[in-house]
This record gives C-alpha cells, structure tokens and sequence, in this order.
C-alpha cells in the first residue's frame, strides 16, 4: 500500500525508520557540534517567540484571531529548527524510539537530552538579552514591552500541575509536527506539515520548555521586581517534564509500538 502516498510523501512506516535513523546520528553528534547546534536551536525559538510577541501586542485583534495569528508566527521557530537542522531538546524526544530498539544506549540519550537541553537555555536566553538591547520592545508605543512582561508574569503564575499538563499536550504536537516533516520530500511540504500542529499549540495555550527559556528571562530583564529566575525555574520544570511525557512517551513510544516493534509494523 505504499502507492497509497504518491512520490510527495513517505509513508509512516518509512517515517518511523527515517527518525529512528536520524535519532542515531543525533546520539553520536560530537559534543562541540551538539552544542552549537543546541544553541542555535534554542536562538530559533526565540525568534519564532519574538514573531508571537509582536502579534500578540496588537490589541486590535480580537481574542481568537490574535492567538492563531500568532501561532503562525510562531511556526517561524520549528521550520527554522527542521529545515537548518538545529538540535532542539522536544524535537529529540523522539529519539526514545531508536533507544528502545536498543540502537543507542541510555547513556547516549541522557547525554544528549541534557546537552541539548542546557544548549537550548543558552541560545534562548542569549537571544532574549539581545532582544532587550535591540530597541525591539520599544514598538507600538510600548506595547511590546508590555507584552512580553505579560506573558512572562503569566506562565510563572502557572500551578504546576496546570503547567505538566500544557507541556504534555504542547509536546504531543511539536514532535507530531516533526513527524508529519518527515513525511514531506521537499522543503514547502516540510514547512506546511509544521504550520497547522504548531499554530495549534500556541493558540490552546500549552507550555514549550525552550520557547519559556526565552520569554520568562526577557521578562525579568524587563521588570526584574515582578518576575525572578526562580519563577523560572518553577515554570520549567513541570513543562519539561510535561514535555517528555508527550513528547517521548505519547508520540515517540506509540510510534515504535506501531511501526517499529517487532511484528508490530504496520506495513503500509
């Protein structure tokens, strides 16, 4: 039933055998060249971040318009993280599928998740001090400031539980959006497939453990009196944990159980 996906698209039994390959190369990235890719991964959310903010400081825009306008926006960071080839931390939460198929040990998972991870809080929070000096926050009168303070001071009001499961169903659907980019043979259907999964994401609300590694720290650089790093902190943790449940778990483990397990494939 291969036929059934045309030239234009792989099918889920070749997408599952595409990410577990790529998961490989990913676990055995040199450590000076997972880094950097970290960090640049971490810089692209904080662009598509920095796109949501600056919609989201239109007050014209009605509630529902604002929110899916900016998820659009959003989209920014992901295709910039797929199609450059950048290592972001809920994106590598797929590589459970080729740990469970024991093609790369426990060590090399936690290695480059906690790599990544720190690599990403490196690119995001650089990127926010850049965005604070850069006359950026000044536009719209202001209103962009005000935003960016808002957001921050809201995701750090989050309960934890609250912000567990937001992070759970923010990542079901990052690592869907890189699943459904694998399917894609050229870079528009790539870029398409990221689009709708994303926007949805940021238009429901959910919490994305790297895109807070930028919006929190640009609000305590912005109104250190209202907002602290341990905010932070107690945001980032139930979203990362959040995050890996959905990510690892809801998508990357339910995705061998059907494609990849042993006399579990689907065969399409």
């Amino acid at each position: 039933m291969k036929g059934l996906y045309g030239t234009d698209a792989y099918s889920p039994d070749e997408i599952a055998e595409q990410i577990e390959e790529v998961g490989v190369g990913k676990a055995n990235l040199p450590l000076v060249k997972m880094i950097a890719l970290g960090i640049l991964a971490g810089g692209f959310i904080a662009l598509g971040a920095m796109f949501y903010t600056l919609v989201a400081s239109d007050g014209e825009l009605s509630f529902a318009v604002s929110r899916v306008i900016g998820g659009l926006a959003f989209s920014l960071g992901l295709i910039l993280v797929v199609i450059g080839g950048a290592e972001l931390f809920t994106g590598n939460n797929l590589l459970v599928m080729a740990w469970v198929d024991r093609r790369i040990s426990t060590g090399r998972l936690a290695r480059n998740f906690v790599v990544v991870y720190l690599a990403n809080f490196v690119g995001s929070v650089g990127l926010a001090g850049l965005v604070y000096f850069s006359g950026y926050l000044g536009m719209n009168d202001g209103s962009v400031r005000e935003t960016a303070v808002a957001i921050a001071a809201a995701k750090i009001q989050i309960p934890a539980g609250e912000a567990f499961c937001r992070g759970v169903l923010c990542n079901i659907l990052v690592c869907l959006a890189i699943w459904l980019a694998a399917a894609g043979r050229q870079v528009v259907n790539r870029v398409l497939a990221i689009v709708f999964p994303i926007t949805a994401f940021v238009a429901c609300g959910f919490e994305h453990c790297v895109a807070n590694m930028y919006f929190i720290p640009l609000g305590i650089f912005c109104a250190p009196e209202a907002i602290s790093w341990p905010g932070l902190a107690a945001n980032l943790v139930p979203v990362t944990l959040g995050n890996l449940v959905g990510g690892a778990g809801m998508v990357g483990l339910v995705a061998y159980v059907i494609y990849r397990r042993p006399g579990g494939g689907s065969k399409i």
